[in-house]
């Protein structure tokens, strides 16, 4: 290969390397509006969930307790958030979820926190990026879910300062 060719060949291979450079950015991560404070009264107005959905919920109430695992996704091993979002799902349900949370977090329609019903997913920015932590809801402002190493499949509430704070949106998949 002639000295005119090579420095050709590396100009073009400098230009597509260049080029991939240049792609459109992804737009801005802009947050769902969450109520500027979750309260007690977000949920007074409350409505009843579908059979199913009810179901999901108390699916995962008898999870409680399990241990926590990175990746887990059955109650033998341990749970991550995830995993014990779709293993409910699953055998709750029948529905398949893959993925990690901001996986799931594009999963059916989103609903304001002020129409969830038990069984709704709830999405959390735990690790400062959109979307890193998910739980399902259990009715008057209560979530279940499986929140790290140093835990085991809990409940917590959604008025609880930290929750409320990191609170980024929720999905319904089952209403």
């Amino acid at each position: 290969m002639c000295a005119c060719m090579k420095s050709s060949l590396a100009a073009f291979l400098f230009l597509l390397v260049l080029a991939g450079c240049g792609t459109t950015p992804h737009a801005p991560y802009a947050p769902h509006a969450a109520p500027a404070r979750i309260t007690a009264d977000t949920f007074r107005n409350e409505q009843d969930a579908s059979p199913a959905a009810r179901e999901v919920a108390f699916y995962a109430l008898m999870l409680l307790q399990t241990g926590y695992e990175f990746g887990g996704k059955n109650p033998e091993s341990g749970f991550d958030c995830s995993g014990l979002v779709s293993y409910t799902f699953r055998e709750a349900a029948g529905i398949s979820l893959e993925g990690n949370a901001a996986s799931m977090a594009r999963e059916g329609r989103e609903v304001a926190v002020t129409d969830l019903r038990s069984g709704d997913l709830v999405f959390f920015n735990t690790l400062g990026r959109p979307f890193s932590h998910v739980g399902i809801y259990l009715g008057r402002g209560e979530f279940v879910h499986s929140p790290n190493s140093r835990g085991r499949v809990r409940v917590e509430k959604l008025t609880n300062r930290y929750w409320s704070r990191h609170f980024e949106m929720a999905r319904t998949l089952l209403n």
